[in-house]
Protein backbone atom coordinates (compact mmCIF):
# COMPACT_ATOMS: atom_id res chain seq x y z
CA UNK A 1 0.00 0.00 0.00
CA UNK A 2 0.97 3.62 -0.30
CA UNK A 3 -0.45 6.85 1.07
CA UNK A 4 0.85 10.41 0.58
CA UNK A 5 2.98 11.85 3.36
CA UNK A 6 0.71 14.90 3.68
CA UNK A 7 -1.47 14.43 6.79
CA UNK A 8 -4.67 16.50 6.99
CA UNK A 9 -6.24 16.45 10.46
CA UNK A 10 -9.78 17.37 11.40
CA UNK A 11 -8.41 20.51 13.03
CA UNK A 12 -6.76 21.43 9.72
CA UNK A 13 -10.14 21.19 7.98
CA UNK A 14 -11.82 23.18 10.76
CA UNK A 15 -9.62 26.14 9.79
CA UNK A 16 -11.17 26.15 6.30
CA UNK A 17 -14.78 25.02 6.81
CA UNK A 18 -17.39 25.09 9.57
CA UNK A 19 -16.61 21.80 11.30
CA UNK A 20 -14.73 20.42 14.28
CA UNK A 21 -12.73 17.38 15.30
CA UNK A 22 -15.52 16.36 17.68
CA UNK A 23 -18.21 16.62 14.97
CA UNK A 24 -16.24 14.55 12.44
CA UNK A 25 -15.14 11.85 14.91
CA UNK A 26 -18.64 11.45 16.31
CA UNK A 27 -20.20 10.91 12.87
CA UNK A 28 -17.47 8.99 11.07
CA UNK A 29 -14.65 7.94 13.40
CA UNK A 30 -12.14 9.77 11.17
CA UNK A 31 -9.40 11.80 12.85
CA UNK A 32 -7.10 12.44 9.89
CA UNK A 33 -6.56 11.53 6.26
CA UNK A 34 -3.77 11.70 3.68
CA UNK A 35 -4.07 14.08 0.73
CA UNK A 36 -1.69 14.43 -2.19
CA UNK A 37 0.45 17.52 -2.57
CA UNK A 38 0.66 19.53 -5.76
CA UNK A 39 2.22 17.42 -8.52
CA UNK A 40 1.26 14.03 -7.04
CA UNK A 41 -1.07 11.99 -9.23
CA UNK A 42 -3.03 8.72 -8.93
CA UNK A 43 -0.40 6.80 -10.88
CA UNK A 44 2.27 7.91 -8.39
CA UNK A 45 0.30 6.20 -5.63
CA UNK A 46 -0.56 3.16 -7.75
CA UNK A 47 3.04 2.64 -8.82
CA UNK A 48 4.36 2.80 -5.25
CA UNK A 49 1.79 0.27 -4.02
CA UNK A 50 2.39 -2.01 -7.01
CA UNK A 51 6.15 -2.02 -6.57
CA UNK A 52 5.76 -2.84 -2.88
CA UNK A 53 3.46 -5.74 -3.79
CA UNK A 54 5.98 -7.01 -6.32
CA UNK A 55 8.81 -6.79 -3.81
CA UNK A 56 6.74 -8.54 -1.15
CA UNK A 57 6.02 -11.38 -3.60
CA UNK A 58 9.63 -11.60 -4.76
CA UNK A 59 8.60 -10.78 -8.34
CA UNK A 60 9.55 -8.40 -11.11
CA UNK A 61 7.12 -6.32 -13.16
CA UNK A 62 7.94 -8.58 -16.11
CA UNK A 63 6.32 -11.49 -14.21
CA UNK A 64 2.89 -9.86 -14.50
CA UNK A 65 0.74 -10.66 -17.54
CA UNK A 66 -2.34 -8.49 -16.84
CA UNK A 67 -3.23 -5.36 -14.83
CA UNK A 68 -6.66 -4.61 -13.38
CA UNK A 69 -6.96 -1.22 -11.71
CA UNK A 70 -10.07 -0.09 -9.87
CA UNK A 71 -10.70 3.64 -9.34
CA UNK A 72 -13.39 6.29 -9.38
CA UNK A 73 -10.84 9.15 -9.55
CA UNK A 74 -9.00 8.60 -12.84
CA UNK A 75 -5.68 10.14 -13.77
CA UNK A 76 -7.35 11.64 -16.85
CA UNK A 77 -10.69 11.29 -18.64
CA UNK A 78 -8.98 8.81 -20.96
CA UNK A 79 -7.02 6.63 -21.30
CA UNK A 80 -7.48 4.87 -17.98
CA UNK A 81 -5.10 5.12 -15.05
CA UNK A 82 -4.04 1.51 -15.67
CA UNK A 83 -2.36 2.58 -18.90
CA UNK A 84 -0.25 5.17 -17.12
CA UNK A 85 0.66 2.54 -14.52
CA UNK A 86 1.48 0.15 -17.37
CA UNK A 87 3.95 2.71 -18.70
CA UNK A 88 5.49 3.40 -15.30
CA UNK A 89 6.09 -0.26 -14.56
CA UNK A 90 7.68 -0.81 -17.96
CA UNK A 91 5.86 -4.08 -18.55
CA UNK A 92 5.58 -5.84 -21.91
CA UNK A 93 2.55 -5.46 -24.19
CA UNK A 94 0.22 -7.07 -21.66
CA UNK A 95 -3.44 -6.05 -21.31
CA UNK A 96 -4.58 -3.54 -18.72
CA UNK A 97 -7.96 -2.06 -17.90
CA UNK A 98 -9.67 0.31 -15.47
CA UNK A 99 -12.68 -0.99 -13.57
CA UNK A 100 -15.26 1.33 -12.02
CA UNK A 101 -17.28 -0.13 -9.17
CA UNK A 102 -16.47 2.61 -6.65
CA UNK A 103 -15.96 1.47 -3.06
CA UNK A 104 -16.58 -2.17 -4.00
CA UNK A 105 -14.16 -1.85 -6.90
CA UNK A 106 -11.28 -3.83 -5.43
CA UNK A 107 -13.48 -6.85 -4.72
CA UNK A 108 -15.01 -6.60 -8.19
CA UNK A 109 -11.50 -6.53 -9.70
CA UNK A 110 -10.43 -9.45 -7.51
CA UNK A 111 -13.35 -11.51 -8.79
CA UNK A 112 -12.59 -10.69 -12.43
CA UNK A 113 -8.91 -11.51 -11.92
CA UNK A 114 -9.83 -14.81 -10.29
CA UNK A 115 -12.05 -15.73 -13.25
CA UNK A 116 -9.30 -14.88 -15.74
CA UNK A 117 -6.81 -17.08 -13.92
CA UNK A 118 -9.22 -20.00 -13.40
CA UNK A 119 -10.12 -19.88 -17.11
CA UNK A 120 -6.44 -20.07 -18.02
CA UNK A 121 -6.46 -16.74 -19.86
CA UNK A 122 -3.85 -15.24 -17.54
CA UNK A 123 -1.24 -16.59 -15.17
CA UNK A 124 -0.44 -13.73 -12.79
CA UNK A 125 -2.48 -10.54 -12.40
CA UNK A 126 -1.71 -7.28 -10.63
CA UNK A 127 -4.90 -5.97 -8.97
CA UNK A 128 -4.78 -2.35 -7.80
CA UNK A 129 -7.15 -0.02 -5.99
CA UNK A 130 -6.16 3.62 -6.29
CA UNK A 131 -7.85 6.91 -5.39
CA UNK A 132 -7.04 10.61 -5.28
CA UNK A 133 -10.20 12.15 -3.87
CA UNK A 134 -8.74 15.35 -2.48
CA UNK A 135 -8.50 17.19 -5.79
CA UNK A 136 -12.22 16.62 -6.40
CA UNK A 137 -13.68 17.73 -3.08
CA UNK A 138 -15.47 20.98 -2.32
CA UNK A 139 -13.56 22.50 0.58
CA UNK A 140 -16.36 24.79 1.73
CA UNK A 141 -19.28 24.75 4.14
CA UNK A 142 -21.55 23.60 1.31
CA UNK A 143 -19.46 20.48 0.71
CA UNK A 144 -18.33 19.75 4.23
CA UNK A 145 -20.45 16.62 4.88
CA UNK A 146 -18.66 14.77 2.06
CA UNK A 147 -15.27 16.51 2.11
CA UNK A 148 -14.38 15.42 5.65
CA UNK A 149 -14.81 11.73 4.76
CA UNK A 150 -12.37 11.12 1.94
CA UNK A 151 -8.64 10.44 1.69
CA UNK A 152 -6.08 9.47 -0.94
CA UNK A 153 -4.26 6.15 -1.16
CA UNK A 154 -3.50 3.00 -3.11
CA UNK A 155 -3.31 -0.71 -2.40
CA UNK A 156 -2.22 -3.64 -4.57
CA UNK A 157 -2.14 -7.42 -4.57
CA UNK A 158 -0.84 -10.02 -7.00
CA UNK A 159 -3.05 -12.96 -7.81
CA UNK A 160 -1.83 -16.25 -9.25
CA UNK A 161 -3.02 -19.85 -9.37
CA UNK A 162 -2.25 -22.08 -6.40
CA UNK A 163 -1.92 -25.69 -7.53
CA UNK A 164 -0.24 -27.01 -4.38
CA UNK A 165 -2.62 -29.44 -2.62
CA UNK A 166 -0.77 -29.03 0.68
CA UNK A 167 -1.27 -25.22 0.63
CA UNK A 168 -4.90 -24.16 1.33
CA UNK A 169 -4.25 -20.44 0.85
CA UNK A 170 -6.15 -18.47 -1.76
CA UNK A 171 -9.53 -17.01 -2.65
CA UNK A 172 -12.39 -19.26 -1.57
CA UNK A 173 -15.53 -17.37 -2.61
CA UNK A 174 -16.56 -13.94 -3.90
CA UNK A 175 -20.06 -12.54 -4.34
CA UNK A 176 -20.90 -9.28 -6.16
CA UNK A 177 -24.12 -7.27 -6.30
CA UNK A 178 -25.42 -3.95 -7.66
CA UNK A 179 -28.59 -1.84 -7.59
CA UNK A 180 -28.36 0.85 -10.26
CA UNK A 181 -31.66 2.54 -9.44
CA UNK A 182 -29.91 4.23 -6.54
CA UNK A 183 -27.03 5.58 -8.65
CA UNK A 184 -27.84 9.23 -7.89
CA UNK A 185 -27.90 8.75 -4.12
CA UNK A 186 -24.10 9.07 -4.15
CA UNK A 187 -22.64 10.49 -7.33
CA UNK A 188 -20.90 13.28 -9.25
CA UNK A 189 -23.02 14.87 -12.00
CA UNK A 190 -20.40 16.73 -14.03
CA UNK A 191 -18.48 16.64 -16.23
CA UNK A 192 -20.41 14.03 -18.17
CA UNK A 193 -21.52 13.18 -21.68
CA UNK A 194 -25.16 13.27 -20.53
CA UNK A 195 -24.85 17.00 -19.91
CA UNK A 196 -24.88 18.00 -23.59
CA UNK A 197 -24.25 20.04 -25.53
CA UNK A 198 -21.25 20.61 -23.23
CA UNK A 199 -19.87 18.12 -20.72
CA UNK A 200 -18.81 20.97 -18.44
CA UNK A 201 -19.85 24.60 -18.15
CA UNK A 202 -19.09 27.46 -15.79
CA UNK A 203 -22.65 27.13 -14.48
CA UNK A 204 -22.07 23.49 -13.53
CA UNK A 205 -18.96 24.51 -11.61
CA UNK A 206 -20.73 27.38 -9.83
CA UNK A 207 -23.64 25.10 -8.89
CA UNK A 208 -21.23 22.56 -7.35
CA UNK A 209 -22.22 19.80 -9.75
CA UNK A 210 -18.55 18.81 -10.14
CA UNK A 211 -18.42 17.67 -6.50
CA UNK A 212 -19.74 14.48 -4.84
CA UNK A 213 -23.32 14.56 -3.59
CA UNK A 214 -24.48 12.03 -1.00
CA UNK A 215 -27.78 11.17 0.64
CA UNK A 216 -25.99 10.11 3.80
CA UNK A 217 -28.84 8.54 5.73
CA UNK A 218 -30.04 6.58 2.72
CA UNK A 219 -26.53 5.27 2.02
CA UNK A 220 -26.01 4.34 5.69
CA UNK A 221 -29.30 2.43 5.82
CA UNK A 222 -28.49 0.39 2.72
CA UNK A 223 -24.87 -0.25 3.73
CA UNK A 224 -25.79 -1.74 7.12
CA UNK A 225 -28.38 -3.95 5.39
CA UNK A 226 -26.45 -5.12 2.35
CA UNK A 227 -23.07 -5.75 3.97
CA UNK A 228 -24.30 -8.41 6.45
CA UNK A 229 -26.40 -10.00 3.69
CA UNK A 230 -23.52 -10.46 1.25
CA UNK A 231 -21.08 -11.48 3.99
CA UNK A 232 -23.40 -14.30 5.06
CA UNK A 233 -24.07 -15.25 1.43
CA UNK A 234 -20.34 -15.65 0.79
CA UNK A 235 -19.81 -17.70 3.94
CA UNK A 236 -22.73 -19.96 3.00
CA UNK A 237 -21.26 -20.49 -0.47
CA UNK A 238 -18.03 -21.67 1.14
CA UNK A 239 -19.88 -23.83 3.72
CA UNK A 240 -18.33 -21.78 6.52
CA UNK A 241 -19.70 -19.96 9.58
CA UNK A 242 -19.08 -16.52 11.10
CA UNK A 243 -17.12 -18.08 13.95
CA UNK A 244 -14.71 -19.67 11.43
CA UNK A 245 -13.47 -16.23 10.34
CA UNK A 246 -10.27 -14.99 11.99
CA UNK A 247 -10.32 -11.41 10.69
CA UNK A 248 -13.06 -9.19 9.25
CA UNK A 249 -12.08 -6.33 6.93
CA UNK A 250 -14.92 -3.93 6.14
CA UNK A 251 -14.77 -1.11 3.64
CA UNK A 252 -13.59 2.04 5.39
CA UNK A 253 -16.38 4.51 4.56
CA UNK A 254 -17.62 5.23 8.05
CA UNK A 255 -16.55 3.63 11.31
CA UNK A 256 -20.14 3.84 12.57
CA UNK A 257 -21.28 1.63 9.65
CA UNK A 258 -18.65 -0.97 10.50
CA UNK A 259 -19.52 -0.90 14.19
CA UNK A 260 -23.21 -1.33 13.39
CA UNK A 261 -22.54 -4.27 11.04
CA UNK A 262 -20.26 -5.97 13.55
CA UNK A 263 -22.88 -5.51 16.26
CA UNK A 264 -25.62 -6.98 14.05
CA UNK A 265 -23.51 -10.06 13.34
CA UNK A 266 -22.20 -10.30 16.93
CA UNK A 267 -18.60 -10.17 15.73
CA UNK A 268 -16.06 -9.71 18.56
CA UNK A 269 -14.20 -6.39 18.37
CA UNK A 270 -10.83 -8.13 18.33
CA UNK A 271 -11.73 -9.83 15.04
CA UNK A 272 -12.31 -6.52 13.20
CA UNK A 273 -9.47 -4.39 11.83
CA UNK A 274 -10.09 -0.74 10.89
CA UNK A 275 -7.79 2.10 9.82
CA UNK A 276 -10.33 4.74 8.78
CA UNK A 277 -9.39 6.94 11.72
CA UNK A 278 -6.01 7.57 10.02
CA UNK A 279 -6.86 7.46 6.32
CA UNK A 280 -10.55 8.29 5.81
CA UNK A 281 -12.46 6.69 2.96
CA UNK A 282 -10.05 5.69 0.19
CA UNK A 283 -12.79 3.92 -1.83
CA UNK A 284 -11.31 1.22 -4.10
CA UNK A 285 -8.00 1.38 -2.21
CA UNK A 286 -9.48 0.84 1.25
CA UNK A 287 -9.58 -2.96 1.46
CA UNK A 288 -6.15 -3.67 -0.09
CA UNK A 289 -4.74 -1.02 2.28
CA UNK A 290 -6.36 -2.88 5.18
CA UNK A 291 -4.82 -6.15 3.98
CA UNK A 292 -1.37 -4.58 3.76
CA UNK A 293 -1.56 -3.01 7.22
CA UNK A 294 -3.01 -6.12 8.82
CA UNK A 295 -0.07 -8.09 7.49
CA UNK A 296 2.46 -5.46 8.61
CA UNK A 297 1.00 -5.37 12.13
CA UNK A 298 0.95 -9.12 12.56
CA UNK A 299 -2.85 -9.39 12.50
CA UNK A 300 -2.61 -12.06 9.80
CA UNK A 301 -0.90 -15.41 10.16
CA UNK A 302 -0.63 -18.32 7.77
CA UNK A 303 -3.90 -20.20 7.50
CA UNK A 304 -6.12 -17.38 8.77
CA UNK A 305 -9.56 -17.00 7.20
CA UNK A 306 -10.22 -13.39 6.16
CA UNK A 307 -13.60 -11.90 5.27
CA UNK A 308 -13.58 -8.72 3.13
CA UNK A 309 -16.84 -6.83 2.61
CA UNK A 310 -17.66 -3.53 0.89
CA UNK A 311 -20.55 -1.24 -0.04
CA UNK A 312 -20.37 1.75 -2.33
CA UNK A 313 -21.86 4.10 -4.86
CA UNK A 314 -23.85 2.56 -7.66
CA UNK A 315 -25.07 0.99 -5.41
CA UNK A 316 -22.52 -1.83 -5.32
CA UNK A 317 -21.76 -4.34 -2.59
CA UNK A 318 -19.50 -7.37 -2.42
CA UNK A 319 -17.79 -9.84 -0.13
CA UNK A 320 -14.84 -12.19 -0.49
CA UNK A 321 -13.28 -14.95 1.59
CA UNK A 322 -9.53 -15.40 1.60
CA UNK A 323 -7.42 -18.09 3.20
CA UNK A 324 -4.15 -16.34 4.01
Amino acid sequence: MYVPENVVTNDDLAKQIDTSDEWIVKRSGIRERRWVVEGQTPVDLAEAASREALADAGLEASDIDCILLSTLSPQHDFPGTSFFLHGRLGVAEIPCIDLRAQCSGFLYALDFADALIVSGRHRRILVVGCEVHSTGLEISDRGRDVTVLFGDGAGAVILEANDAPEDPSGLLEIRLHAEGRHAKRLWVDAPGSANGPARLTHEMIDEGRIYPIMDGRFVFKHAVTRMPEVLRETLDAASLKLEDVDLFLFHQANLRINEYVAQQLEIPADKVFNNIERYGNCSAAAIPMLLAEAKREGRLKKGDLVSMTAFGSGFTWASALLRF
